[in-house]
């Protein structure tokens, strides 16, 4: 049902939970096999830098199909394309686990990143298909906060699973998991785009909306000041297994050392970031965030000049630096998205893939280059913050359309 407005009814119960859920499988799917690597390289025969390119291959196809997915649900609805993905997804995940060299892994891991950023990209256009304002904002903010579980559990699972079953079990769970989170869709998530609000998918419709779209400089800097600030913790996920098991010392099991603290900085934001909304304006929840992923680069940076790695001091900077970032990212999504009313799935798709896109060249690029000390880290951290900052303070600056 639909209100005069044309806007969704009443969100069911649970549907921050299912849409977090929907927005977490992507993530998962990169953490959850990160602790296999080793037996990956031994069992398929291939060098640590062909496993490592299993997370390019499923990161740059990921961002390529985001660009689609908020279209596609502009024009057919978002519950269908949500379930047709998730179909998908489940195919790829199960073919994953049956792979016989590294180069059907590189294959089926692209599959499944054409597949995995849909719940992403359309969870944000359900959103704000529900609502406006600070109900958003809080809304935006429960998604990141129980979003956040995912990487934190990914690699204990993938962990435990490795050391219990091999490998190929991780893959399984994947699969598993995408029939229960299908069903979950299928029994609970209603469709929130009606009929009469949909878009076309002429092309001449389409290149004339993404042209809008990517070409808008006040979108583009909210975009890159997210991508920025993501990636200053991201390249550290991607080289979770040089940072944790060379560098720290840490078993394969104990992935919880990075993730655990990370992760309860981006629930830790994401919460304020709930408690803020409708209290604080967005420039100055945005400006508070940035702060304190400030100081958790300063920390960083100090801690690696004046000691040696170690636990706990290598990866305390990693909660402060995720509670900042998560204050700000619900705002700067917010940002992303609202110049767009008729066309939120579409620019959703479009912020997904520019950062997505960045997380593709900081898997095969960055990380690679900085993971060979936790210094170098540290500084690559430093320095994405920094063009962060830039993007969003160049954004502040840069009057909306209309205004003088």
């Amino acid at each position: 049902m639909t209100d005069p407005a044309g806007r969704a009814g009443p969100p069911p119960r649970g549907i921050a939970l299912l849409l977090a859920a929907l927005s977490a499988l992507g993530p998962f799917s990169i953490d959850t096999y990160l602790p296999s690597f080793h037996e990956i390289a031994e069992k398929l025969h291939a060098t640590p830098l062909e496993v490592q390119q299993t997370l390019t291959a499923y990161l740059l196809p990921f961002a390529a199909m985001t660009l689609w997915h908020g279209a596609i649900s502009d024009a057919l609805g978002r519950r269908r394309v949500i379930l047709a993905a998730l179909v998908l997804f489940g195919l790829a995940s199960a073919g994953c686990a049956f792979a016989t060299r590294i180069e059907q892994l590189w294959i089926l891991r692209g599959l499944q990143g054409i597949t995995a950023g849909a719940g992403i990209v359309i969870s944000r256009a359900i959103v704000r298909d529900l609502f406006d304002g600070p109900p958003a904002q809080r809304l935006m903010s429960r998604i990141t906060m129980m979003f956040a579980l995912a990487p934190a559990m990914a690699p204990l699972v993938g962990g435990w699973l490795q050391s219990v079953f091999g490998w190929r079990s991780v893959f399984a769970f994947l699969a598993l998991m995408t029939v229960v989170l299908g069903l979950a869709v299928w029994r609970l998530l209603p469709e929130t785009l009606p009929a009469e609000k949909r878009q076309s998918l002429r092309v001449g419709y389409l290149a004339s909306s993404y042209r809008r779209v990517l070409t808008s400089p006040r979108f583009l800097l909210a975009c890159g000041a997210l991508a920025f600030n993501f990636a200053g913790f991201f390249i550290y996920v991607l080289s979770a297994p040089m940072f944790l098991m060379t560098h720290l010392g840490v078993a394969e099991t104990g992935f919880l050392w990075l993730f655990g603290p990370a992760m309860g900085g981006l629930m830790g934001g994401s919460w304020l970031a709930g408690r803020m909304a409708g209290r604080l304006s967005l420039p100055r929840t945005i400006a508070w965030g940035y702060g304190v992923m400030a100081l958790a680069a300063a920390l960083n940076l100090g801690l690696n000049a004046a000691l040696a790695p170690a636990l706990p001091w290598s990866v305390a900077p990693l909660f402060v630096y995720t509670l900042g970032m998560a204050l700000a990212m619900p705002c700067l999504t917010l940002y992303a998205l609202d110049p767009f009313p008729q066309q939120r799935g579409l620019a959703a798709s479009c912020q997904t893939f520019l950062q997505s896109s960045g997380n593709g060249l900081a898997a095969g690029l960055l990380a690679p280059a900085l993971w060979a000390s936790t210094r170098t880290l540290a500084a690559g951290m430093a320095a994405l913050l920094t063009v962060g900052a830039i993007c969003a303070w160049a954004h502040h600056r840069r009057p909306a359309p209309g205004q003088p």
